[in-house]
C-alpha cells in the first residue's frame, strides 16, 4: 500500500484505532478492511471508505468479521470475561470494574461529533488534564473558543 493512502487512512479518525479509540502511532497503525475482503469486488476492497486504522488488538480481534458481527463480539465481551474466576476477584478487591460497550465505536462517535451531530466530545478528557491543560483542544471551535 502506497504511503499516501496509509497517511490518509492513519489521519482518518484523529490518529486513532478506528474501533476502540486508542491513540495510534503511524509505525504502530495496521490498516483494517472494514468490510471482509471476501466480501467485496476486488476493485472495492481498497477503496479509502473501507480502510480503516486500527490497533493490533482490534484489528485481530475483528478479524474477518462483518461489521455488525463484530459489533455484536464486542457488546457480549464485558459478560464472557466477568464470568471468569480471576475477574470476580479483581471485582471483589476493586481492581477491576466492568462497563459493558455501548454498540458505539470511536468512528462513528469521532464522526458524529465532527458534523456537529453530536455535542459531547468524544476524546477522553482526562488525558489532557493529567498533561496539565485546562480544556480539551477538540472542543475548541474554529475561532478557537470552547464549545
Amino acid at each position: 500500500m502506497k504511503q499516501e493512502i496509509r497517511i490518509n487512512v492513519w489521519e482518518k479518525f484523529g490518529c486513532r484505532c478506528a474501533y476502540c479509540g486508542n491513540g495510534l502511532e503511524y509505525e504502530d497503525m495496521q490498516v483494517d478492511h472494514y468490510r471482509p475482503q471476501c466480501s467485496l469486488p476486488k476493485d472495492k476492497r481498497d477503496d479509502i471508505d473501507n480502510l480503516m486504522p486500527s490497533c493490533r488488538r482490534c484489528n485481530h480481534y475483528k478479524r474477518a468479521w462483518m461489521p455488525e458481527q463484530f459489533r455484536g463480539l464486542m457488546k457480549t465481551l464485558s459478560d464472557k470475561i466477568e464470568k471468569t474466576y480471576l475477574a470476580k476477584v479483581a471485582v471483589d478487591y476493586n481492581i477491576l470494574q466492568f462497563k459493558p460497550f455501548d454498540g458505539i465505536f470511536w468512528f462513528e462517535k469521532y464522526t458524529k461529533f465532527m458534523n456537529g451531530e453530536e455535542m459531547e466530545c468524544p476524546y477522553d478528557h482526562q488525558h489532557y488534564k493529567d498533561m496539565g491543560m485546562t480544556y480539551c483542544p477538540h472542543c475548541l471551535d474554529k475561532f478557537g473558543r470552547l464549545t
